[in-house]
């Protein structure tokens, strides 16, 4: 079955081709030259699942007898039945899934976290000592450090002072250098907005030969769409999403990342064998029957996140609240620190983001219930500022 994958990896990168797009810019995307070569040649580890695929029937899995993985055949301690491996490629996950996102199934890649697909990203595509990325602070600190974890040089190309994406200025350092990735935060944290229109990450893609990861972790809060629409167009297109915001699942460290098959098959050959244990395939699962839940959590939030703008404003030393297109809001405070000392002291916890580029002065808070978001306003009211 391994040496199938490899076959089949081979195959779809000489099928590889850019594909037609309304630019007509992007040249021939040419996956192998970007991948680590050990990694492009590594033989992935074959666990007991990959050999032998448990049918979907419930009554064809339970009249086998399992001797293949080294389980305990006795149970589990506390007798829940966790005796036995999970699916190491979350099939029925997927599906569900797929449904719900409107991404085929051999698009989806899902890690412990985003962060795990993040520093697999790393792990693929570049060369510990070697090989540099791209990133646009203030951004998600994770790539920062999984960058420093695996060895790999960092440049930076800030922000605008709006918060905006510089997408020329970041076409010319592209251009100018040989980056394996660039990773982009839209809807961006800390800041909380969009960094700019789709067609200016199409320009990007079109024009850069590297990896293009986008991370959506804030999207179902967002006025726009997902860019999940554009993978077909896209093959070095990889995108990030999670079900620890918006579905309230931050417990069981579920991430998702969207690519080509290609990418998502090199992904598949280097996480862990069981990556994601059975309880959180279950969990997932369950989620995603109770989409309307999600999107009652997702307008409570806006309809709090709309209340706090409201109540902001009255504060004098609040001097800039920033919009926001997440369940979070960024302000910039003449008092950051006594501010937020004031705030733990009364066991409100907030973020201080005054250390990040251009955010000097700035607290991070996320909405809250509407209990929670009248006691913060309660005690900034009584705040010496």
């Amino acid at each position: 079955m391994v040496d199938e994958l490899l076959k089949y990896l081979q195959r779809a990168h000489a099928r590889t081709r850019a594909p037609a797009n309304d630019c007509g810019l992007m040249k021939t995307f040419n996956l192998e030259k970007l991948v680590r070569p050990n990694i492009w040649a590594l033989k992935p580890y074959s666990s007991a699942r990959d050999e032998f695929v448990i049918e979907d029937d419930t009554a064809t899995q339970n009249a086998l007898t399992f001797l293949d993985a080294n389980e305990n055949p006795l149970g589990s301690v506390g007798n829940a039945p966790n005796n036995r491996y999970p699916d190491p490629y979350q099939r029925h996950l997927k599906q569900a899934l797929s449904t719900v996102k409107q991404v085929a199934e051999e698009r989806i890649f899902l890690g412990n976290g985003s962060d795990e697909a993040v520093d697999l990203l790393f792990r693929v595509f570049c060369i510990p000592g070697q090989d540099k990325i791209l990133i646009t602070p203030p951004t998600y600190g994770m790539y920062q450090v999984s960058a420093d974890i695996n060895h790999v040089g960092v440049d930076k190309v800030l922000l605008n002072e709006d918060f905006s994406l510089p997408t020329e200025k970041v076409l010319e350092v592209a251009q100018n250098n040989d980056y394996k990735m660039i990773f982009l935060c839209n809807p961006n944290n800390p800041t909380g907005n969009a960094i700019a229109p789709q067609e200016a990450f199409e320009k990007i893609l079109n024009a850069y030969q590297g990896i293009v990861v986008i991370d959506e972790a804030y999207i179902d809060f967002a006025a726009f769409p997902s860019m999940t629409g554009l993978l077909d167009r896209y093959p070095n297109l990889v995108i990030l999403q999670t079900f620890s915001k918006a579905w309230g699942l931050a417990n069981l460290r579920l991430g998702m990342a969207f690519a080509s098959p290609e990418i998502i098959g090199l992904l598949n050959k280097v996480k862990p064998p069981y990556n994601i244990n059975g309880l959180t395939q279950e969990l997932g699962l369950k989620a995603l029957e109770h989409l309307d839940q999600k999107n009652e959590f997702v307008a409570e939030i806006h309809r709090q996140r709309a209340w706090l703008y409201a109540q902001l404003p009255q504060f004098d030393f609040i001097q800039k609240i920033y919009p926001s297109e997440t369940n979070f809001i960024l302000f910039k405070t003449t008092q950051p620190k006594r501010l937020y000392d004031y705030l733990v002291q009364h066991q409100v916890i907030v973020r201080n983001r005054s250390t990040q580029p251009l955010c000097e002065g700035c607290l991070r808070i996320s909405v809250g219930t509407e209990t929670e978001n009248q006691r913060l306003v309660a005690l900034m009211k009584s705040f010496d500022g």
